[in-house]
């Protein structure tokens, strides 16, 4: 069995409150189940919720052995990790891989940062558990027990993978944070800064970069998709790596997705709020397509 829950899948920034008690107000962090076979990806602070439970739960059969990925470094997608209680047993096998800019640092550093007198009283060198860092690229590897995944860039102000999990025959797929590559180049020929042949150049490379992310997804059971912002409010923040309700649900129909999950909450958005999105789409789309749509929220589990 392939399956994903939803630890956390706000945007930005941890927003608890009475506005956000049925979606969840912690920043993302999903368990995906693959057979025996766990893995965690991202470090948001819903990643602490997700450790309790494994104490709790997984580590009265074991050791948690688990392989962690992660979609980008930016704040909200690690901000958790000083919080993960396995970090702190010694049986714990952690295997932390993610994508870093070009920086100096590596992911360990970046990710470990956070873990200085500056910010938190607990250093990294006194975490108990083995943890191996690597970073990756656009890739696909073997994670054993027929775990296969594959990685490609998204559309973010820093590097930043999506990840495909196929497992079985099933696959679920992640693509957040993402904003639909378009021509940066003026299309205008009255503008001054207008060039013909960069303008058409423009043009099919953003053109060839989202048939690129349709591939994919394409076929994917599950589709962890990215849809911080309505098609009005994404117009207002162009170039934040963010994308539309509507961008991700024409994508996951185009690719032929069988459920999708909209994700990464933008901070603002009340219960009510998600509540009726979710409704206003569903029924949009009603007798148009047989793809399932919902909304992220916390504790929600999935089967591919």
């Amino acid at each position: 069995m392939l399956s994903v829950r939803i630890w956390g899948d706000r945007g930005s920034i941890p927003c608890p409150g009475k506005d956000t008690v049925v979606y969840g107000g912690n920043t993302s962090c999903l368990e995906i189940r693959a057979g025996e076979r766990l893995v965690i990806i991202d470090f948001g602070t819903g990643i602490k919720p997700l450790g309790d439970w494994l104490m709790a739960n997984d580590f009265k059969k074991g050791p948690i052995n688990a392989d962690i990925f992660i979609s980008h470094t930016h704040w909200d997608h690690i901000m958790g990790f000083p919080m993960f209680t396995p970090l702190f047993i010694p049986t714990s096998r952690l295997r932390v891989r993610g994508p870093v800019s070009y920086e100096d640092e590596t992911l360990e550093q970046i990710i470990g940062a956070q873990l200085t007198y500056r910010y938190w009283p607990v250093r990294i060198s006194e975490l108990s558990a083995k943890i191996e860092y690597a970073q990756i690229k656009e890739t696909s590897l073997d994670l054993g027990d027929g775990l296969w995944v594959t990685t490609k860039y998204l559309n973010h102000p820093i590097l930043c993978l999506g990840y495909r999990f196929e497992y079985r025959g099933k696959c679920i797929v992640t693509a957040y944070d993402n904003e639909p590559f378009r021509n940066l180049f003026p299309t205008d020929p009255a503008d001054p800064s207008y060039d013909e042949d960069a303008a058409r150049e423009g043009e099919a490379a953003a053109r060839e970069e989202n048939e690129k992310i349709l591939r994919f997804f394409q076929g994917a059971d599950v589709l962890i998709h990215d849809s911080q912002y309505t098609a009005a409010e994404f117009e207002k923040h162009l170039g934040w790596g963010h994308s539309s309700f509507e961008h991700a649900i024409n994508n996951a129909n185009k690719a032929r997705v069988k459920k999708l999950i909209l994700f990464h909450h933008d901070p603002n958005r009340t219960d009510k709020e998600l509540e009726q999105l979710e409704e206003n789409y569903r029924r949009r789309i009603a007798g148009k397509t047989s793809m399932q749509i919902m909304m992220a929220r916390e504790g929600l589990t999935v089967e591919a």
